[in-house]
Formats: structure tokens, C-alpha cells, sequence
């Protein structure tokens, strides 16, 4: 049986399956016939949709499909890939900023440990490049409130230099969101840009401006990621 939805859907240029307009990215020709990514879904004209896959979008640009799609000749889409794997993350970044704006994120090993304890919790970051032992601990206090340290989204997308200039703090390392809009926002955004590049996630930030070449240690920078 056909899933419902109330989620408007539409069809996937590649794949030719229906998802949900969440689950997609959105593209219009501008008209100097350049194919433009439109995260948001507000530019005019008539739009072309890709699952939010990096795969997928590779697929699109190899074979010419947004020619076809807009029935109408097209630029150049090799750029297309990195560009929108550059805005998703720009994006989620910016809504990282906006929890800190709204008072709806914890810094810091002990505040965080103290967070998963007794506050109402939406999600938990660590920084990619964090050291395992801080991530255990933590994941360990998951264990001891909810019985399980899969009960929250968990997010290791950014590294500790990424997170640390959205929110404006020096050594962020792990930080947890509390309820509030603002953090079902970053959620979604990073849900999104984690599911585009799935693949490539190892622990590491692509795109980030300091490559790291190790895992950032608890115990070296607990006292700045306390602030």
C-alpha cells in the first residue's frame, strides 16, 4: 500500500520515487541558463527535484538529467555537488548559531553531563575530531537516563573549530540541545546535510577551514570547553 503522508511530495529527476519535499532538494534555471540550488523553496519559476543525496545529485549532473528535466538547454552542473554540500552546511551552521541566540544549548563536558541528567534534551553534538573517552562518558549518561545512548539524535558532523566559531566560544567539544524552535531547527538542517553527504562521514568536517589532524582531547581542553 502506497505510504500517507501529509507531507507534500514530489518526484525525484534520478530516481523517479516520490518523497517528501523534506527529503529533496529543490533547483530552478536561472536565465542565464545556470541550474541553481533553492534550499530554501522560495525562488520563482518552475523547480526540479533531487533526493537529498550527494550520489544521487552526482547522477543527475553525469547524465545531463536537468537538461531533460527542464526541457531546456543547461550550463554547466559539475559544480553542483560541492555547492550544495557547501550551502547545507553553511546552513546547519547558521542554525547552530540561532541555539545560541535562543538559549537552547549547553557547552561543556560537565554542563552537558549535568544536562543529560535532569533537562528536558533534544539532541547531543560532538565535535568530529572529539576524543572517544568524552563521547563514552556521555553516551554512558544517555545509558543511565533513557536506557539506551540511541534515544536522541546524535550529531558528530563539525568539527571542533566549525562548532566553536557558530556559537562563539572558544574548544567547543560537545554541547547539548535543550527543547525550544530553535533546536528542532538545527536538528533538521543537520539531519539533512548529514543524509546528502552519509557516505563521505567519517570523523571528519569536509569543507571545514582547519583540516584536523588529530582527535581533540577532553582532558587538554576541558577547561576552555567548560565556558
Amino acid at each position: 500500500m502506497p505510504r500517507k503522508s501529509n507531507e507534500p511530495e514530489r518526484q525525484c529527476l534520478v530516481t523517479r520515487q516520490s518523497l517528501s519535499k523534506t527529503e529533496m532538494i529543490r533547483f530552478v534555471l536561472a536565465p542565464d541558463d545556470q541550474v541553481v540550488p533553492d534550499l530554501k523553496m522560495r525562488l520563482p519559476g518552475r523547480g526540479v527535484w533531487v533526493t537529498a543525496d550527494r550520489k544521487i545529485l552526482e547522477e543527475a549532473v553525469s547524465k545531463g538529467l536537468f537538461a531533460r528535466g527542464f526541457k531546456s538547454k543547461t550550463q554547466d552542473c559539475m559544480h553542483l555537488p560541492d555547492l550544495v554540500e557547501s550551502q547545507l552546511r553553511q546552513h546547519a551552521l547558521s542554525a547552530l548559531s540561532m541555539t545560541r541566540k535562543a538559549g537552547q544549548i549547553v557547552t561543556g563536558f560537565a554542563k552537558v553531563e549535568a544536562t543529560i541528567a535532569q533537562s528536558p534534551l533534544l539532541g547531543l553534538l560532538h565535535a568530529a575530531d572529539a576524543a572517544q573517552d568524552g563521547q563514552k562518558k556521555l553516551a554512558q549518561a544517555l545509558r543511565r537516563r533513557f536506557g539506551s545512548d540511541h534515544s536522541i539524535p546524535v550529531i558528530r558532523l563539525f568539527s571542533a573549530d566549525a562548532m566553536s566559531k557558530a556559537l562563539g566560544q572558544g574548544n567547543v567539544i560537545h554541547a547539548a540541545l535543550t527543547a525550544g524552535s530553535a533546536s528542532h531547527g538545527f536538528l533538521k538542517q543537520a539531519q539533512m546535510f548529514e543524509a546528502f553527504v552519509a557516505d563521505d562521514i567519517e570523523f571528519s568536517d569536509r569543507g571545514s577551514d582547519s583540516a584536523g589532524s588529530g582527535r581533540a582531547s577532553d582532558e587538554a581542553t576541558e577547561g576552555n570547553d567548560r565556558k
